[in-house]
């Protein structure tokens, strides 16, 4: 196996110490900084293992799959502990997941024809924000302001996924026409 396999597994081990730090005491700041500190290493784990896979050509059919159900269920997992620390309302969740959803979905018919559909810049940037929304809501500092910093980013990241989806749609409707 190789390293960035090996950091897509260790991201996925890292999911439930996260979700053990963010739910056993939420209201504890301590248990809310190494949550904090186990997603933002969780998530510069899947910055690094795509560029390494890239850069020395260790692309695996294997980090094709694993890789996005890893941030998946890393981001699936933190925005779903936020609504139980009553940070983020289910609807913005179910959103942000039914985006997913769609897309993984499409992603699939693709494949099923034989097309590849890359991630747009529109995707990655909803990717960055969601992440920074995470971070600084789990984070939850007691500093005036800091509750609304995660308030904005979290309209961005929502508005980031509405637009990433209308666009994957948009480029890519073709997909879903019958191919016989």
């Amino acid at each position: 196996m190789n390293l960035p396999n090996k950091l897509t597994i260790l991201r996925v081990i890292l999911i439930p110490f996260f979700v053990l730090f963010m739910l056993l005491d939420p209201d504890r700041q301590s248990y809310r900084y190494i949550a904090d500190l186990i997603f933002i290493a969780a998530s510069l784990t899947d910055m690094l293992d795509g560029k390494i896979a890239r850069k020395y050509d260790l692309v695996t059919n294997f980090g094709k799959f694993m890789d996005p159900l890893a941030d998946k269920l890393l981001v699936c997992a933190a925005l779903i502990c936020l609504i139980e620390t009553r940070q983020l309302p289910a609807w913005v969740v179910i959103i942000i997941i039914s985006r997913e959803f769609i897309i993984s979905g499409f992603r699939l018919i693709a494949a099923d024809n034989g097309i590849v559909i890359a991630a747009s810049y529109w995707g990655k940037f909803k990717t960055v924000f969601q992440m920074l929304m995470i971070i600084v809501m789990v984070a939850n500092l007691p500093i005036a302001g800091f509750a609304l910093l995660g308030q904005i980013l979290m309209w961005i990241a929502l508005a980031l996924t509405v637009i990433s989806l209308l666009d994957y749609i948009v480029k890519n409707k073709d997909v879903l026409k019958d191919q016989k």
